[in-house]
């Protein structure tokens, strides 16, 4: 049986909708800032019950963004932690920033705990990352912030229509940046992006420094950028977003069976589902022994399988001028070393879930 890791396919072919937003934007040919774009990002700021949202050309301009209207420039450092994907410290660096690093939970996210010891008088801002589309502890992290006056930028990237208790990501600090690329459960058709925040003074900024700082057609306040999300990805963004919230519960359904199913594997480690969290499952994530051979192991038993990600910022050679060393980040590390994230998407059937499961216990009896 095959097992896709993603299927893209199911999504996009035969859509009549698609067809439909295709027409009627190359009948208009208002491929920048069209009404389509305006109209999403409506959308995207009631989903994360928020009153501001703003489209911009991929997730990690949506960080950038989110950090330089915050205030954090040279000089500045942004706690974040070691296991993300590495536009999340690309992002720090390009604004200008210090990435200072803070090692992780069982559950993959920052650690609060060790969060304040890492603050000096440099630091600007803490981006706690939504791994997997689990919301990191968001309550503790925004007190710390609260006594040091830190801002707070989620990084949502892998975490659209996540939630703690009734609080949406996007809404849970000064401002969310989320990515809409094909991997995630709101995509379009190429990169997106979209930033989000509750305040007026941030998003009537962002509108600028998303448009090259441009008023209007002829006059710019202050020379910006061009990191403007295009019509066409908005539309189809926003025909999904109404069934965003069937499309999280069936990635819950799915997370839920494996949970089940490889529970009690002496060799699987399953991270703690914290209670009154909805989680957007962008990946499903375990731990495992002789990961490169269960790997191996699925692909010929035809399930396709990721490592989200087998090596962790500090120690690439990107961040090799900032002295981070092995040993610095020890559960992160741990971690990269036994993480495997299994086929989640929504176009799953039962079979193929079984199939996955039985195919890791097969596996642990050898």
């Amino acid at each position: 049986m095959e097992v896709k890791y993603l299927d893209l396919q199911a999504q996009f072919e035969n859509n009549p909708a698609l067809k439909s937003i295709l027409d009627n934007i190359f009948s208009s040919c208002q491929f920048v800032l069209g009404p389509e774009l305006e109209v999403f990002e409506y959308n995207f700021a009631k989903l994360c019950g928020v009153p501001y949202a703003v489209g911009v050309d991929n997730g990690t301009n949506a960080l950038f963004l989110a950090l330089k209207v915050s205030g954090v420039q040279k000089e500045h450092e942004v706690i974040t932690a070691p296991n993300s994907f590495l536009a999340t410290a690309g992002a720090i660096v390009q604004a200008g920033a210090f990435p200072r690093m803070v090692d992780v939970t069982e559950d993959y996210n920052i650690d609060p705990d060790k969060i304040e010891r890492a603050i000096n008088r440099k630091t600007r801002a803490i981006v706690p990352v939504h791994l997997t589309g689990n919301p990191a502890r968001m309550d503790e992290i925004n007190n710390i912030a609260q006594r040091h006056d830190l801002a707070v930028i989620e990084d949502a990237c892998q975490a659209i229509d996540a939630s703690i208790g009734n609080a949406k990501t996007g809404s849970l600090g000064d401002l969310g940046a989320f990515s809409l690329h094909p991997l995630k459960n709101l995509n379009t058709c190429g990169d997106g992006g979209m930033i989000t925040t509750k305040s007026r003074k941030y998003y009537d900024e962002l509108l600028l420094m998303r448009n090259h700082g441009l008023m209007n057609r002829n006059e710019a306040k202050f020379f910006a950028y061009n990191y403007r999300l295009d019509t066409l990805k908005a539309a189809v963004a926003n025909m999904q977003i109404e069934g965003i919230s069937a499309i999280t519960d069936i990635r819950n359904k799915h997370a839920n069976c494996y949970d089940e199913g490889l529970r009690g594997i002496p060799e699987v480690t399953i991270p703690e589902r914290r209670v009154g969290v909805r989680r957007a499952f962008h990946t499903y994530v375990i731990q495992v022994e002789r990961r490169d051979e269960l790997i191996e192991y699925l692909r010929k038993n035809g399930v396709e399988t990721k490592i989200h990600y087998p090596i962790p910022i500090h120690l690439m050679e990107a961040s090799r001028r900032f002295g981070y060393k092995k040993g610095d980040f020890p559960v992160a590390e741990r971690q990269s070393e036994r993480i495997i994230s299994l086929p989640i998407h929504q176009h799953l059937r039962t079979d193929q879930i079984d199939h996955v499961i039985e195919s890791i216990r097969s596996f642990e009896k050898l």
